[in-house]
């Protein structure tokens, strides 16, 4: 692990310096748009999470500053999401009843494992491997993660109160038990702020929806108690800035959360790196991928430590930020400082949300996070990618949400390995030549399926056209070496040509230069 510089400490001194008083306050006006988007969404995340709505707030205040100033995007802007805020719920609801203080200690614990083990990835440069968790699992998780926030909210819109459960199945069984006795001024609240969220974004996309939809649902509730008087409202809670959060350090806390802990931090950075590579590709940008997995790590550990629960990036943030004109990531931390002002100053007004009309917003949320263009595109593009997407969505409705993520990651290894497996082989004769042309690597998953070409070859002498093998590992080299074994005893030999030099250099390993049996052309 080599030890960071100056520029990897403090990152921020690149571009901070560079600011004008111009940009600064354009900067400042764009995280303001981001503040308004992101109150009504963090405190509807923060109770998928299970947590009470402060906590949303908290979360969206100093993991978005750590993150924007340690990282290297510049548009990317971190906080809550749908997906980690149910897989958070999943995680720990078994082991505390939710919006408790143990309940909320567990949270914030898990938050800093998985930002410790996010920032040693980004410590050891190992960002590549977030790239195994292919974007077919991320569509079918996030679909499936669709599901099951909706299936958790049917509970609050109808006006029932129903315990959570482990599965997306045992929710919709459970509520299909009970769904008689719902409630129907909740479920017209709900229903309302749904359509409002969904008239304003299809003809004034520009304008804070959810907001406007939760604070009509609120009028509507203080204007008429004799309707509304008993439908339940959002927990007030005292203004506060983020507080200072001791963690619970139980060891075996620790060893019962690490797996969620691996899996969601995984997720975390799944989602921000392909956020902030789809926007520095529209910015021209040229993006540190381990620089930002560092800071998203950062974000998580600093922001566990001031009741901030695990964030990643948000593609409704990010994209406003960019399309806004941010002139750098002092948007991101001018949106935080915005919503701290309004943590401080606006607890009261939380407290008139009726969770009816909450429900509905976190509908509306969890029709957005489904991507129709994505899966329509994965079905004409791979239906194997199609069909681990498939997996992965089915998983999350019927698993636990971190198993359902090991399961989409296990089968795109194994469709990645089935098609590595069998490189393109092209076969021909030229004369007494029987010439085979491979299109890949030979590693121990190829080997098995080119030996049993070169086992059907009739010509006197084999070649191999290995241009196009740019690796070989030790399996390939004995099998090559069998086989060249093989050709001699029989009168023939196999020659390698215009392999590269590593190629070869492996090759004559095995036996030395001089004793190796297969025959090389430049």
């Amino acid at each position: 692990m080599a030890w960071p510089n100056r520029a990897d400490i403090l990152p921020f001194l690149s571009w901070l310096p560079k600011q004008t008083r111009a940009s600064v306050g354009r900067d400042a006006v764009v995280g303001l748009s981001g503040a308004v988007l992101a109150l009504p969404q963090s405190i509807a995340y923060a109770l998928i999470a299970g947590l009470p709505p402060e906590y949303g707030l908290y979360a969206a205040i100093v993991p978005v500053i750590i993150a924007c100033l340690w990282g290297s995007s510049w548009h990317l802007i971190c906080g809550p999401t749908a997906a980690i805020s149910i897989v958070l719920f999943a995680s720990v609801s078994p082991m505390a009843v939710p919006g408790s203080q143990d309940y909320i200690g567990l949270i914030l614990l898990l938050t800093f494992l998985a930002g410790i083990f996010q920032w040693l990835m980004g410590m050891l440069k190992f960002g590549a491997l977030a790239n195994f968790v292919s974007h077919s699992v991320v569509l079918g998780f996030t679909l499936g993660a669709a599901v099951v926030i909706a299936l958790g909210q049917l509970p609050n819109a109808l006006g029932l109160d129903i315990p959570s459960k482990a599965t997306a199945l045992d929710s919709l069984l459970t509520l299909l038990a009970h769904v008689r006795e719902f409630d129907r001024a909740s479920l017209g609240l709900a229903f309302a702020t749904l359509l409002v969220g969904i008239v304003l974004k299809r003809w004034l996309p520009r304008w804070p929806g959810l907001l406007i939809a939760l604070v009509s649902a609120s009028l509507m509730v203080w204007g008429w108690p004799q309707v509304f008087g008993h439908v339940r409202l959002v927990q007030a809670f005292v203004p506060s800035l983020p507080p200072f959060s001791p963690l619970p350090l139980d060891l075996e806390a620790i060893l019962r959360l690490l797996p969620s802990a691996v899996a969601v931090g995984m997720l975390g950075l799944v989602t921000s790196l392909s956020i902030a590579r789809s926007l520095a590709a529209r910015s021209q940008q040229i993006l540190n991928a381990n620089q930002e997995i560092r800071a998203q790590g950062l974000s998580n550990v600093v922001g566990a430590l001031f009741s901030g629960y695990l964030s990643s990036g948000s593609f409704t943030r990010s994209g406003l930020s960019l399309e806004a004109g941010a002139r750098s990531p002092l948007a991101g931390v001018f949106s935080a400082l915005w919503v701290a002002l309004f943590a401080v100053t606006g607890a009261k007004l939380i407290a008139h949300i009726p969770i009816p009309a909450m429900a509905g917003g976190i509908l509306l949320i969890s029709w957005g996070l489904v991507d129709t263009r994505g899966i329509r595109a994965l079905w004409r593009v791979s239906r194997a990618e199609f069909a681990v997407m498939a997996l992965t969505c089915v998983a999350t409705l019927l698993l636990e949400l971190q198993t359902a993520i090991y399961a989409g990651v296990l089968a795109s290894l194994f469709f990645y390995l089935k098609r590595t497996s069998r490189p393109r082989i092209q076969r021909w004769r030229e004369g007494d030549e029987e010439v085979l042309r491979v299109g890949g690597s030979i590693f121990f998953g190829a080997a098995h399926y080119l030996q049993v070409r070169l086992q059907r070859t009739q010509g006197k002498r084999v070649v191999i056209e290995a241009q196009h093998i740019n690796f070989i590992d030790y399996s390939g080299v004995e099998m090559l070496h069998q086989e060249a074994r093989r050709l001699r005893e029989t009168g023939r030999s196999l020659t390698l040509r215009g392999a590269r030099p590593q190629v070869v250099e492996e090759l004559k390993k095995l036996e030395g230069a001089a004793n190796c049996p297969i025959l090389f052309e430049g």
